[in-house]
């Protein structure tokens, strides 16, 4: 049986380790023109290295890594829920002071450096599911696999009412409504090459071009996709990550055969099945309305897959091995929140006109020497920062806000 201390640094290994992940995908909208992450085919290559690096971020990290990022939220909200019992501020207060905070640290982060940001979905899902927190575990997970299968069906049926809409159209018999909604769609499906030049135009600009560009991405994002795609996503996911907290899932609390299953899961009937969604894109050169048919089947298996990394994480800690990485994953998960944002200030500078200006001029797969250095930044300054200090810098604004009381924070 592990102990306590080893329980809680596997919770913070996994949780560095899928901080590192998001930037796998994050680093498209950053680098390249919104429409982008959404469509190989629209900017930065979909052939040779390019689609390979597509390909393989799909089937691994498209989705993964935010889900079980998303998952450790959940977990993180018991344990800190937990933490308060019998103490001022409460449960309650503490946890929605916090997602408070980050509601405003994440609508800041959205608008001034990158538009993709979770934080304020986190707060508005993590707001709603508070109360269910003292259910039983197996409840949890049930209800969060109900919200995620809801939303399943839900994406499947609009999709086949879009292929309906385009048959129509195709045969020229579709009523003014179905037109309607054909053109309303096509901007988020399969945006004019224009829109994505004009990106670059204003985020290699000055400061206020990408201010503009950015805020424009972060509305549709906000008002179009996360109430009606993240927050529901998130819900579930959440409510999966505290079940399986409950039930030792993230604190070495199964037995490795356990663990292992879940390995084959994801790994053995997950990934495969991912793998043939992406093919079956490159087969359909991406279509848009097909595309999204298989997009949004692939929501299925990905539970699944983050589950297998998360898993083998778990093994590793227990093994024992790796120790070096491990610590370093562990010092990264320890500050998820300020190398979740550095992520973006650094990327902001790279890529913005007021620092590199990089922009839209690299190619897919050369937007991964970023995520490369990036990593290499993370896993190096994070454990020299907390032998000399407390907590990450945003950990400690975060946590000195919610307490509102200023906190410890150099190390005597």
């Amino acid at each position: 049986m592990t102990t306590t201390t080893e329980r809680y640094r596997s919770i913070d290994a996994v949780r560095g380790f899928a901080v590192l992940g998001i930037l796998l995908m994050n680093i498209v909208g950053m680098g390249l023109p919104t429409f982008a992450y959404v469509s190989p085919a629209y900017w930065g290559g979909h052939e040779g290295a390019n689609l390979w690096a597509w390909a393989i971020n799909f089937v691994l990290s498209d989705g993964k890594m935010r889900g079980l990022f998303t998952m450790l939220f959940g977990a993180s909200m018991l344990l800190i829920a937990d933490r308060a019992e019998g103490r001022t501020p409460g449960p309650a207060a503490t946890h929605y002071r916090r997602v408070w905070w980050l509601f405003v640290i994440g609508m800041i982060h959205a608008y001034f450096l990158f538009f993709g940001d979770i934080l304020v979905t986190y707060a508005i899902a993590g707001a709603l599911i508070f109360p269910l927190r003292k259910l039983g575990p197996k409840t949890l997970i049930g209800l969060g696999v109900a919200v995620l299968l809801a939303l399943l069906a839900k994406g499947l049926a609009e999709v086949s009412y879009l292929r309906t809409i385009q048959a129509a159209m195709a045969a020229g018999a579709a009523d003014a409504q179905q037109i309607s909604l054909w053109n309303e769609v096509q901007l988020l499906l399969n945006a004019p090459h224009a829109m994505g030049e004009r990106e670059v135009e204003l985020m290699r600009g000055g400061f206020l071009d990408a201010l503009s560009s950015r805020a424009q991405a972060a509305w549709i994002v906000q008002t179009q996709f996360m109430p009606v795609e993240e927050i529901p996503e998130a819900i579930g996911q959440m409510l999966i990550g505290a079940g399986l907290f409950r039930l030792g899932f993230f604190t070495l609390g199964w037995p490795s055969r356990a663990y292992g299953a879940m390995i084959a899961a994801g790994y053995l009937v997950g990934a495969p099945l991912t793998a043939w969604l992406a093919w079956s894109m490159v087969q359909i050169d991406f279509e848009p309305v097909q595309r999204r048919w298989l997009e949004v089947l692939g929501a299925g298996p990905r539970p699944f897959i983050a589950l297998a990394h998360a898993s083998v994480l778990m093994l590793i800690v227990r093994a024992g091995v790796l120790k070096g990485l491990v610590n370093r994953l562990e010092s990264a998960g320890r500050m998820a929140f300020s190398n979740y944002l550095m992520t973006s200030i650094i990327t902001s500078f790279v890529f913005c006109g007021y620092g590199l200006g990089l922009y839209g001029q690299l190619e897919r797969a050369e937007l991964y020497y970023v995520v490369l250095g990036v990593w290499v930044f993370i896993l190096l300054w994070s454990k020299p920062w907390l032998a000399r200090f407390h907590y990450g810098p945003f950990e400690w604004l975060w946590r000195s806000l919610v307490m509102w009381k200023r906190q410890p924070f150099v190390r005597r």
